[in-house]
């Protein structure tokens, strides 16, 4: 069977990637609108890039009112600075949050209406181009065609797509990610590792994506745990950014499932972060679809090198599950409880999450079947 395969432009990977990017930033435009928030400047990240801009004489304005992950409000505002600016093209750098957000400015700088009005529809335009610069490892939104908007209005986290706002070049520079704190290399990495287990048991997978995700699943098990205990390892935070960026390709042609699917609502009605979330439901979700691709769960124990072929696939799965559990626990991750949900709350609004979470069309992707039934049911259970 035939598949298709999008990616980013063009990619620009290493240590002072930078350095090569003078002649793809000239053809880009004449003036930089650059898209990031108040820790990447204060953390001196920032300078970094706009002493190359100064130095290749392209001109630049900034916006760094991206605060936490990105909302209709903070989209409009960066909508408005945008076309006040005099820029003709965008550059983000920071976390998912930056880089979700010049997606989402890039569009709406075109697009009438409101962004809202885009949720479940394809998105098209000639759009700003747009030249993104991950600073964590997780998201791989530099490599994807989707943008992760909440709707402030209505409590949801919207899942925004189109072919049109895959990036023109992607720039991974590992050294960029070193002042990552623990919490944030934790919960980026096993964003990360979310997304390619989906996309390794998604119904839309095939053999390219599977390829990228093992590989990235075997990365991040591997090297999750040292950056997270030591942040200057370097070969950590290379291999880290490698599998994000591996990951982000496979959900971009394969797309997420049950996991994100009931991520969102958590982090739209809770204000959790995304990448959390994600880790709070693993274990839960992944149990719950197992049984419907037990060798696809075999396959990832055995690269991970928890199983070999002496264990049949139903206990390479569970063993796969087991040394995921404990990669959750070595990296902090919180349950809902220690995060501070209140229990009443959270069972009052299980069914409409589970709807929600239904109504995004990830969960559908999972190869084997749920329903909003399925879903109240983990959730139920993650508590």
């Amino acid at each position: 069977m035939a598949y298709q395969i999008t990616l980013p432009g063009r990619v620009m990977i290493g240590k002072n990637a930078l350095d090569m990017c003078e002649t793809e930033l000239k053809k880009s435009g004449k003036k930089a609108f650059i898209v990031t928030g108040k820790i990447v400047t204060k953390v001196g990240i920032l300078k970094r890039l706009t002493d190359y801009l100064q130095n290749f004489s392209i001109s630049y304005e900034i916006f760094d009112d991206i605060t936490g992950e990105p909302t209709d409000s903070m989209i409009e505002a960066g909508v408005k600075a945008y076309r006040m600016s005099g820029c003709d093209f965008i550059i983000a750098i920071g976390g998912g949050s930056p880089l979700d957000s010049a997606k989402a400015i890039a569009a709406m700088s075109v697009l009438e209406g409101e962004i809202s009005d885009y949720m479940g529809v394809e998105i098209k335009g000639d759009f700003p181009p747009m030249i993104l610069i991950p600073t964590t490892s997780g998201t791989g939104s530099e490599a994807t065609k989707f943008t992760i908007i909440t709707d402030t209005k209505k409590d949801v986290k919207m899942l925004l797509k189109g072919d049109d706002l895959l990036p023109k070049m992607a720039i991974l520079d590992p050294s960029l990610t070193h002042s990552s704190p623990p919490d944030i290399t934790a919960s980026t990495g096993i964003d990360a590792l979310t997304h390619a287990i989906e996309s390794y048991t998604s119904r839309k997978g095939n053999p390219l994506t599977d390829t990228f995700a093992l590989s990235a699943i075997k990365r991040i098990f591997q090297y999750l745990p040292t950056a997270f205990n030591n942040g200057s390892d370097e070969k950590a935070r290379e291999e880290l950014q490698i599998a994000a960026f591996e990951a982000g390709v496979c959900i971009n042609n394969a797309s997420v499932t049950l996991v994100h699917g009931m991520s969102r609502p958590i982090g739209a009605n809770f204000h959790v972060p995304h990448g959390i979330s994600n880790a709070m439901l693993l274990k839960e979700c992944l149990s719950y679809v197992m049984d419907g691709c037990y060798d696809k769960f075999a396959d990832m124990a055995r690269e991970i090198g928890v199983a070999d072929d002496n264990d049949n696939d139903i206990k390479a799965s569970e063993l796969f599950l087991e040394q995921l559990d404990m990669l959750c626990r070595e990296c902090r991750i919180p349950t809902l409880q220690e995060y501070g949900i209140p229990k009443d709350r959270f069972e009052s609004l299980v069914e409409k999450m589970a709807d929600d979470a239904m109504k995004s069309g990830s969960p559908s992707n999972t190869i084997k079947k749920v329903s909003a039934e399925d879903l109240v049911e983990i959730y139920k259970k993650v508590w």
